[in-house]
């Protein structure tokens, strides 16, 4: 049988599943999510310190019994949409307000989400985070804040606030929260910069708290990102598990694998499994471009010397998910040929536009999916090189501090400009 059979017709027998994994729909979230807030991957000691306890709290927090309570407060905030903000600024950004509602015990209420007013994004979720992810809050407490913003007396009285009530300082560089005392001392050192252990920086404190904010923010997937990943799923990974099935299968093909009975195990413990990929996965993102102007800006070959030093340790890896907006990036990776680089299929830069000018020209959808689906490929490998002098491998970092991989290490070209 042709290894090139569709994986489509395959995806029930694959290893571990390509192609599954989505989360229900919002609405079948919204009946089970007491629960949800409390899947954390791996132990406490795998994750920053207090992690279930602080994704615990902030679920309870965006989730009072009565949102009609007089007592309940709210923060409505759009996401930031100024020029050359890109989405790890929109979300750290959004990090900051939610520090500020709970210093100020309000409700955050996101609004206005300009990388989601696509045709993509179908019916209320359109212009809304609830396109990618799980809400921040329940509907009941959107409904009460957008009902609110309506009322001079709550405008007067505090109960209502807005994203304009506060500067740009409190926003970006506001008091992290303190009622978990100050976990990001007791940190432990797992970053490598110039071949040494980044013990302690000016940021801890935020390091830690956006660390919790983008889990929270990303904690469960929607529909439509499924739909993504499991795309870039197949067309990165398809052709190498459908290979596998072929190598390995006895017996006679089944006409249609879709319509074979799931034994009871196959139903309710291994369907828990994760989509497969190629593991050990070592996730590299390379930042260059227009951000020069904000950070120190290397070569590839830097980042694959980083990586070889992995390798050096652990011999086994040579799996790499590629993300880049550099289409340099990508013809230098053809002359690694002991690696397997896999990345999405989508128009690169080409020279130094800027990533605004850039995203562009890719055109609102494309250049919202990509990313978030690279963020969350990133997110679940087992290695990870970058430039921390980026918000966007920042962020990753902050995934991987959150999702039992504290002790995976990250290897950065550089430090954020801040630390």
């Amino acid at each position: 049988m042709s290894a090139s059979i569709s994986v489509q017709r395959m995806r029930l027998i694959l290893p571990g599943q390509v192609g599954r994994g989505c989360w229900p729909s919002t609405q079948q979230l919204q009946l089970t999510s007491i629960k949800l807030h409390l899947k954390i991957t791996g132990s406490d000691d795998e994750n920053y310190p207090l992690t279930r306890k602080v994704q615990r709290d902030i679920w309870m927090h965006q989730h009072p019994l009565n949102c009609r309570d007089p007592g309940v407060k709210f923060l409505v905030a759009d996401w930031e949409r100024l020029p050359g903000f890109g989405i790890g600024a929109q979300i750290a950004g959004m990090c900051g307000l939610l520090a500020i509602a709970i210093n100020e015990k309000r409700v955050l209420v996101t609004n206005y989400f300009n990388r989601a007013d696509h045709d993509g994004c179908k019916g209320s979720s359109r212009s809304s985070w609830s396109c990618y992810f799980f809400p921040e809050t329940s509907q009941e407490c959107r409904d009460r804040a957008f009902e609110l913003m309506g009322s001079e007396e709550a405008w007067k009285k505090g109960t209502i606030k807005a994203k304009e009530s506060y500067n740009s300082k409190q926003i970006w560089a506001g008091p992290t929260p303190r009622i978990w005392g100050d976990p990001w001392s007791h940190l432990q050192p797992t970053t490598d910069i110039n071949g040494s252990l980044v013990a302690y920086h000016r940021k801890m404190d935020w390091r830690w708290w956006r660390a919790q904010g983008v889990r929270y923010f990303m904690r469960f997937q929607t529909e439509y990102t499924c739909g993504l990943l499991n795309v870039a799923r197949h067309t990165a990974f398809g052709k190498e598990a459908a290979d596998m099935v072929v190598t390995t299968f006895e017996g006679k093909w089944p006409k249609d694998a879709t319509v074979d009975r799931r034994s009871d195990i196959e139903e309710f413990v291994w369907s828990s499994h994760k989509p497969w990929m190629p593991r050990p996965l070592l996730s590299m993102h390379v930042r260059m471009g227009d951000k020069a102007c904000e950070m120190k800006v290397v070569e590839f070959e830097e980042y694959m010397g980083l990586a070889g030093r992995i390798r050096k340790r652990f011999p086994q890896l040579k799996s790499v998910w590629l993300s880049t907006e550099m289409q340099e990036v990508i013809d230098k990776s053809r002359s690694y040929r002991h690696w397997d680089f896999y990345y999405t299929n989508v128009t690169r830069q080409v020279g130094n536009t800027t990533m605004a000018t850039y995203e562009t020209s890719l055109g609102r959808e494309t250049s919202t999916n990509y990313p978030l689906v690279n963020f969350l490929m990133a997110s679940e490998a087992d290695f990870f090189v970058g430039a921390l002098g980026s918000t966007w491998c920042f962020l990753i970092d902050g995934m991987r501090n959150t999702g039992g991989k504290v002790m995976a290490g990250y290897l950065s070209v550089n430090k954020d400009r801040f630390w």
